[in-house]
């Protein structure tokens, strides 16, 4: 199945009162922090994408609109203050993601796993996807957030492998992949993204779909890379709908499952439709 998305009118309405809720628990969405341009069809949809362990990430990666430097100390009642938001605004379907934390121990895993424990809770009957950073690879921290018995587990790689240190300096296209296929083992769900306009080659991106499948991944977003500021990675190539749908096939080709491919797709789009 290849799922093609829809647009919807903004509605300020639904931005008001959606940030009155994240204004009133203190909470982050990747959603308004990285400016995604999906973010009114999704709230509309009933489905939200919260940034948890802070909005100041450890790494700097070319792509991403996230603050980076020294992050704020954990937050024990983050996990309760979600749950609550995610109930008041009524959310069948939740994505957690989160800024690198390479400064603790722990990279951050366990406050995926309370965040998920909090939300199931106060919210059995919503859906929990956790879109995890690659915490270096470490096994404890990976198998902390399987423990989480999330709906969905995921994991960008964003880029293919010969722009990888370029775009993701602090990464590893090789540990990315060796944390996707821990979770695909586990049986849950497992998903990732790419970006393309970056510079890559259809080559490129065919490696990086059977590389994916290879490691277990059975759905994909691809989306256009949109420079967030001057400082980030400049846009090497404008895609077009119809060169979406091409990407969109050659995944499928590879044995990805359920793909999700336009110009603003992103990680989270539509993540509960599959």
């Amino acid at each position: 199945m290849v799922l093609k998305p829809r647009v919807k009118a903004p509605s300020p309405e639904l931005i008001g009162k959606t940030q009155t809720v994240l204004d009133r628990h203190s909470l982050h969405t990747i959603c308004i922090s990285a400016k995604c341009p999906n973010i009114v069809e999704c709230f509309s949809r009933g489905t939200a994408t919260f940034m948890i362990l802070g909005n100041i990430c450890t790494r700097r990666c070319r792509f991403c609109n996230v603050f980076h430097g020294k992050p704020q100390e954990i937050d024990e009642t983050e996990p309760t203050r979600i749950a609550k938001a995610v109930k008041e605004m009524g959310l069948s379907y939740v994505v957690i993601t989160s800024v690198d934390r390479d400064d603790l121990s722990d990279f951050g895993s366990d406050q995926f796993y309370a965040v998920c424990q909090a939300i199931q809770k106060e919210n059995p009957y919503t859906k929990v996807e956790l879109l995890t950073p690659d915490f270096q690879g470490n096994k404890k921290a990976v198998q902390k957030v399987i423990d989480a018995n999330p709906y969905k587990l995921a994991h960008n790689i964003e880029t293919v492998e010969p722009l990888f240190k370029r775009i993701k300096s602090a990464g590893s296209y090789k540990r990315s992949l060796e944390v996707l296929e821990t979770y695909t083992t586990s049986g849950i769900k497992t998903k990732s993204s790419v970006m393309v306009g970056l510079g890559e080659t259809k080559r490129d991106l065919i490696r990086s779909f059977q590389d994916l499948v290879q490691a277990g991944v059975s759905q994909l977003t691809i989306g256009q890379y949109l420079q967030p500021s001057s400082s980030n990675a400049k846009v090497q190539k404008y895609y077009t709908q119809e060169e979406f749908d091409e990407l969109a096939h050659l995944a499928k080709e590879c044995g990805i499952e359920h793909v999700i491919s336009g110009i603003l797709v992103r990680s989270s789009y539509y993540a509960d439709l599959y």
